[in-house]
Formats: C-alpha cells, sequence, structure tokens
C-alpha cells in the first residue's frame, strides 16, 4: 500500500511542473521562398517574427493574429498578393494538430493544441 502512495505522489509531482520550452529556433518561412528572386530575403523578417508567436503558441485567436500580421508585413514590402498566399498556407498548415515542426506551440512537445500560455510559461519565454 505504502508503493501505491509512494508512486501516487510521484505522478502527482510530475504533472504539477510545467514543461519546458524549448530554445526558440526559426526555419525563416518553412516551406516557401523568404524573399524574391532578386531580393532573397526580402519578407524573411516577417517570417521570423511569425515563428516566434508560432513558437510560443497561445489561443487560437493569438494564431490567427499572428497569421494576420504576416499578411501585413509581406504587404508592407511590397508583395500583397505574395501575403495573401501565405496567409492561407499557415492557416492551413500551421495548425496545432499537425506533427509539424512548424506548428502552432512548435515549442512545445507535441500535442499543444491551442490553450492560454500560463504564467510561468510566459516567464519561461521572456527567458
Amino acid at each position: 500500500m505504502r508503493y501505491i502512495f509512494t508512486l501516487l505522489f510521484f505522478i502527482i509531482s510530475y504533472s504539477a511542473h510545467s514543461e519546458e520550452i524549448k530554445p526558440f529556433t526559426s526555419d525563416g518561412c518553412s516551406a516557401f521562398p523568404d524573399g524574391t528572386f532578386e531580393q532573397k530575403e526580402l519578407w524573411l523578417n516577417c517570417c521570423t517574427e511569425h515563428d516566434y508567436a508560432y513558437w510560443q503558441g497561445g489561443t487560437y485567436e493569438q494564431r490567427l493574429t499572428a497569421d494576420q500580421q504576416l499578411q501585413q508585413c509581406v504587404a508592407q514590402v511590397g508583395e500583397p498578393a505574395i501575403a495573401q498566399l501565405m496567409l492561407a498556407g499557415v492557416r492551413v498548415g500551421g495548425s496545432p494538430y499537425l506533427p509539424t515542426s512548424f506548428r502552432w506551440g512548435y515549442g512545445w512537445s507535441y500535442p499543444r493544441w491551442y490553450q492560454p500560455l500560463t504564467d510561468d510559461e510566459k516567464q519561461q519565454i521572456k527567458r
């Protein structure tokens, strides 16, 4: 009986600890060019900022905002048609339900789904 209580204690203790986020990484614009033939990194900064949001994860609304910001950023560098195409791509391909390296919340272990960041998780991201 004592063994069961000890095991239960360890299980509860382990589940009470927050997961550690992996270090931030960016693959640029994932499976998409980082710019034009003439300007090879024209919208790379937009994608890196987008990756930072995706690395963190969070709620559905936060993902929608991150995707819209990517679209606006790419449009602001003079490529509104590309911006629309990228928006469509990230809305389909960035789902947290797919076990890809560029999914929403990819800094956390899969599956993460949509969920608000805890205070502890926000502190990890700031570090």
